[in-house]
């Protein structure tokens, strides 16, 4: 086994009260090596010693935060330095809504790192800003906001587990435009050009799961059309997504609600990946699913 395919460097980042900590907990009880608030200039130094290791060795997660300051601001640079000599180094970048991170800090009675004199969502915006250039670069960003710590760590345990078999994994996710974009999303199709069964009483009360739901909406003129076109468009992006060794995509399906129309064509277009002759595994979610 080549020294590139036995040492794995994960690199955790991203907004302060979306899951950092619960993250790195996750980690270690997975059987990963984790490094918390590390300044970014010992990226080299820590991955060198852990790539000369000669006896495997658990994968190595750095968990780097705004709370390095005038550091922090060299991490782009750093992984962007570490690339040539790390083949398999990835940057998941933890990521959450304005409002539900307010309220995280709100409960734990902190202030965010960032507000100095002015308001929690003063500091928010400000830290978005710092790490544009780091969500822009990452291989995996994971949205938190409707997560709970024991959600969140099952969702690292599905992904970053020892024995977890090294290819892409796609996530077909349903949602509702009126709920808002997801965040996390590398593709994002708007299935609001098909009639909503909404306004069909007798296929109201059910949702895209139902097999009446899912046939009135891909019998629609275009709908077939659509996946069998959408599918052949995802084919060569995923072979190189393969190829880039990135391990993490999602496609996300949207309607108005997120319950008839992204449902149906969500299930059916992750249906036609799992048939695709790609080493990738494929999972559905459906987002906003009950809101209504």
């Amino acid at each position: 086994m080549t020294v590139d395919q036995k040492h794995e460097l994960l690199v955790v980042t991203g907004m302060s009260g979306a899951g950092r900590s619960t993250v790195g907990n996750a980690l270690e009880d997975l059987g990963w090596y984790v490094v918390d608030n590390l300044p970014p200039q010992m990226l080299g130094p820590i991955a060198d010693l852990f790539t000369m290791a000669t006896s495997p060795l658990p994968k190595l997660a750095v968990i780097i935060d705004v709370r390095g300051g005038e550091f922090f601001a060299q991490l782009h640079d750093s992984l962007i330095a570490l690339r040539g000599r790390v083949a398999n180094q990835r940057l998941l970048f933890l990521d959450a809504q304005d409002g539900p991170l307010v309220k995280r800090f709100e409960n734990v009675r902190r202030p965010h790192p960032l507000q100095g004199n002015g308001t929690i969502l003063d500091g928010i915006h400000a830290e978005r800003l710092a790490l544009a250039n780091l969500r822009d670069s990452a291989d995996m960003i994971l949205d938190t906001s409707e997560l709970n710590v024991h959600q969140l760590s099952n969702r690292i345990a599905d992904e970053f587990s020892l024995a977890h078999v090294s290819k892409l994994r796609v996530n077909v996710m349903s949602f509702g435009f009126k709920y808002g974009l997801p965040s996390d999303a590398d593709h994002v199709a708007d299935m609001r050009f098909l009639p909503n069964p909404f306004w069909n009483e007798s296929l109201r009360p059910f949702n895209g799961e139902d097999q009446p739901v899912a046939d009135y909406v891909l019998s629609q003129p275009g709908a077939e059309e659509f996946v069998k076109n959408y599918v052949a468009a995802l084919i060569p992006v995923l072979r190189g997504y393969l190829t880039e060794n990135k391990r993490y995509a999602t496609i996300a399906i949207g309607c108005t609600g997120g319950k008839h129309r992204s449902v149906a064509v969500a299930k059916r277009i992750a249906a036609e990946l799992e048939r695709a002759a790609l080493d990738i595994s494929v999972s559905v979610k459906h987002r906003d699913l009950g809101k209504e």
